[in-house]
């Protein structure tokens, strides 16, 4: 089957209103797939999707998170068909997602382990739509879906569609292992029911492979790697990481760049820490830290506890809080830096911001866990540091603030195994060898 005789329906995950990694990491596969002619749609669950580049999903949304949530409370909303179709209306729920309403982590929970029970669950109706529009409407040859917990709709799509079904693993254990007793345990027993159920998994590192498959208890031979890939078109085309005062650009301060979600778990604190640090040392008194990402409401404290830390060792003009940034203005921040760190503590499955930085020819200093010792080898555009230690990741920044050669070199590599290997259409080309592979063998195509 040619490309362009495939149909695919994409389910991508929104967030909420916020820039998520992994809805906007498909929204690139999809344009990827469009540009090599492949009819795919992606379609929104949850929420509308926010992308920091040409937004190509669907202006409408299933398994709606106002009606997720009002199934969850037995609502009688459903006998209302006028209302029905008015709380599945992008607006409103980009509205109600705006207002930042937190639920409590057992409502969270609960909810969780009703949706991964799909059509038995109390989200039924809501299954059972998107069952409807699938069969009737889009008619796809595959069915991909954005992760995991949106797997609960998967047994009533292989009945009603009877086609191949594909699910990429990208940050599900993170959210699970958040979730309180006894719902962690009934989630994650559910989905280890719903692997056989599937096809295909997609991962993009052998780390994950490897961790996922233990964790959802899924076959190798299930397990399919394609690399991780963004437009690197959007970034730099020179490398950036001068230096104060290098190349041809203007003297200027060291600075360090940190472009992530605000939140515990990206480690802006030890950041922070490590940047308080490192302006004690010699010839590091006018470094600076620049800082963007989306901030939600249950983060401000944690956030304002940053800069508060900031101003009390004195720094208050040595640092700068960009908010989010979209997709021009991500490419000039990036230009900007002398090194990039988003020191999380846990393990991260994909790091697009690493990616990012060094199609930038940015150079990035990140911890020795996760994905991040995979792609600095394949890349070779920075250096690992001991995880949760602000001391090592001080010493580090020192090293290479100190060493523009160093940097020139690290920038250098890394921008060009990012522009040949990471980049969106060689991931693209990828996926469709995959997408072939399981639609020949259900469809008996060419």
């Amino acid at each position: 089957m040619n490309a362009a005789a495939l149909k695919v329906t994409y389910l991508t995950a929104g967030a909420g209103g916020m820039y998520c990694g992994s809805c906007m990491q498909d929204n690139t596969l999809a344009r990827a797939l469009q540009r090599l002619g492949v009819d795919i749609q992606l379609v929104p669950t949850y929420a509308p999707i926010r992308t920091d580049e040409e937004n190509v999903s669907l202006n409408r949304v299933f398994l709606g998170g106002i009606h997720v949530y009002l199934a969850q409370q037995r609502s009688l909303v459903g006998r209302l068909p006028w209302l029905d179709r008015l709380l599945d209306h992008p607006w409103l729920i980009r509205w109600a997602a705006s207002r930042q309403v937190q639920l409590r982590p057992e409502q969270l929970g609960a909810m969780t382990v009703s949706m991964l029970r799909g059509s038995e669950g109390r989200q039924r109706r809501e299954v059972e739509k998107l069952c409807r529009w699938l069969s009737r409407e889009a008619r796809p040859h595959l069915v991909h879906l954005s992760n995991m917990l949106i797997g609960g709709c998967v047994p009533s799509l292989k009945q009603s569609l009877g086609v191949p079904l594909l699910v990429t693993l990208q940050g599900d254990d993170i959210f699970l292992e958040g979730l309180p007793e006894p719902f962690r345990t009934q989630a994650l027993n559910r989905i280890r029911e719903l692997v056989a159920h599937v096809d295909g998994f997609i991962v993009f590192s052998r780390y994950y492979e490897d961790f996922m498959g233990r964790y959802f208890g899924i076959p190798p031979e299930k397990l399919h790697r394609v690399r991780l890939g963004i437009d690197t078109q959007r970034f730099g085309s020179t490398t950036a990481a001068a230096g104060s005062g290098g190349g041809h650009r203007p003297p200027r301060p060291a600075t360090i760049g940190y472009v992530a979600r605000l939140a515990p778990e990206k480690g802006l604190h030890l950041l922070v820490e490590a940047f308080i640090q490192l302006r004690d040392r010699p010839g590091f008194g006018a470094a600076r830290l620049h800082i963007a990402g989306w901030l939600g409401g249950e983060h401000q404290r944690y956030a304002e506890a940053q800069f508060a830390r900031l101003r009390e060792a004195g720094l208050a003009g040595a640092y700068r809080f960009e908010g989010a940034i979209d997709g021009q203005r991500k490419a000039t921040f990036l230009q900007e830096l002398d090194v990039l760190s988003v020191p999380t503590t846990y393990r991260e499955p994909k790091g697009l911001y690493v990616l990012e930085a060094l199609a930038s020819g940015v150079p990035v200093v990140q911890p020795e866990h996760g994905v991040f010792p995979e792609m600095l080898a394949a890349t070779g555009g920075g250096w690992l540091v001991p995880p949760e230690d602000p001391a090592a990741l001080a010493a580090v920044l020192e090293r290479l603030l100190r060493d523009e050669p160093l940097r020139r070199r690290l920038g250098a590599e890394g921008q060009r195994a990012v522009r040949t290997r990471f980049d969106a259409d060689a991931m693209g080309r990828a996926m469709l060898g995959i997408y072939r592979q399981f639609v020949k063998t259900v469809a008996g195509g060419p």
